[in-house]
């Protein structure tokens, strides 16, 4: 069979980083306040001619010299985002530009916060199509250009933020002990699309402010239920067992969630990597730039089997099954 494997990951950060203290300064909250609900004590911000695709290529470029090799081999790029450089063209035929990659294909993928995990899903069921044998898949937002800084509830939880991962065809005979992406499962259900949603669209007419809207409760809560549900589901269509999992890497949202979910999971606290204190929610940037920072700390090695796990606005979710 044909197997995705990740052959290179990538990551990058904005320079400037904006502190818990810093925002207290322009809003009514405080460090303790935001610590003591979110786990965030920073987060980095976009500079002001920084876009979407210019965070998206520095990742990339970092995932392909991981990989060891050339932009020109890439034959199709999916970009995750939910703040696009513009309406159209896709930002991923942006970054194809940047890249200077002239063949294969390039779309974006937008399922907010989920978008990585659907971007990943989707980029392995092309793998195992035979139609392509390398794939950048990318994660990428400045969510710092969609908040309301004068709304406490919201602008201390995201960051911006790029990461990627270069997935390769690889033949194995052996379904399960080989390195790659066993499986993936993504769902989505819109009757709740009002409970996180962001002002405004080409569409609309009205109100053009694009600012986050977020029901925490209801986030919170649906977050939780859904994230443990998708890895039960996943693990059990597998056959793999929760202890067998080496390392977790979930959407990096807020850390009541994380453990409030591991807590259900009946998941070892010690196998979650958590990176939302140093760069806040970066929507569908956060599993690969968490995945990164594990691997190149030493954390995940080769041959660890790891669980990616995603909630976001819709809604939607997902998760995905590999050993790296």
């Amino acid at each position: 069979m044909i197997r995705s494997v990740i052959k290179g990951v990538g990551a990058y950060l904005p320079e400037k980083v904006l502190t818990n203290e810093d925002i207290s300064k322009f809003v009514d909250t405080s460090d303790e306040w935001i610590f003591g609900r979110t786990g965030i004590k920073q987060r980095h911000i976009a500079a002001d001619d920084q876009l979407t695709s210019d965070l998206a290529y520095h990742a990339s470029m970092e995932a392909i010299k991981d990989a060891g090799i050339a932009a020109s081999e890439i034959d199709l790029i999916i970009l995750a985002t939910s703040t696009p450089d513009q309406v159209f063209p896709s930002t991923a035929v942006k970054l194809q530009d940047k890249l200077r990659i002239k063949s294969g294909a390039a779309f974006d993928i937008h399922a907010v916060c989920s978008g990585f995990i659907y971007a990943l899903s989707t980029a392995d069921n092309f793998i195992r199509s035979g139609n392509y044998k390398k794939i950048l898949v990318v994660g990428s937002e400045t969510y710092s250009r969609i908040l309301d800084w004068n709304d406490r509830s919201t602008c201390v939880l995201f960051g911006d933020a790029a990461g990627a991962f270069i997935l390769e065809s690889v033949y194995t005979e052996d379904n399960l002990l080989d390195v790659g992406i066993y499986d993936s499962i993504i769902r989505s259900d819109g009757e709740y699309r009002e409970k996180l949603f962001c002002d405004g669209g080409p569409s609309m007419s009205g109100n053009q402010e694009h600012y986050i809207n977020m029901d925490g409760k209801e986030v919170y809560k649906h977050a939780v239920e859904k994230q443990t549900s998708i890895v039960e589901e996943l693990l059990e269509k597998t056959e793999i067992k929760i202890d067998d999992i080496d390392w977790f890497v979930p959407h990096q949202a807020n850390l009541r969630i994380l453990d409030a979910t591991a807590k259900k999971l009946k998941l070892d606290k010690n196998k979650i990597i958590i990176t939302v204190e140093k760069h806040a929610n970066t929507s569908s940037a956060s599993i690969p730039l968490a995945m990164t920072s594990a691997i190149k700390s030493g954390k995940i090695m080769r041959g660890d089997i790891v669980l990616l796990e995603a909630f976001g606005a819709g809604f939607t979710w997902g998760a995905v099954l590999l050993k790296y």
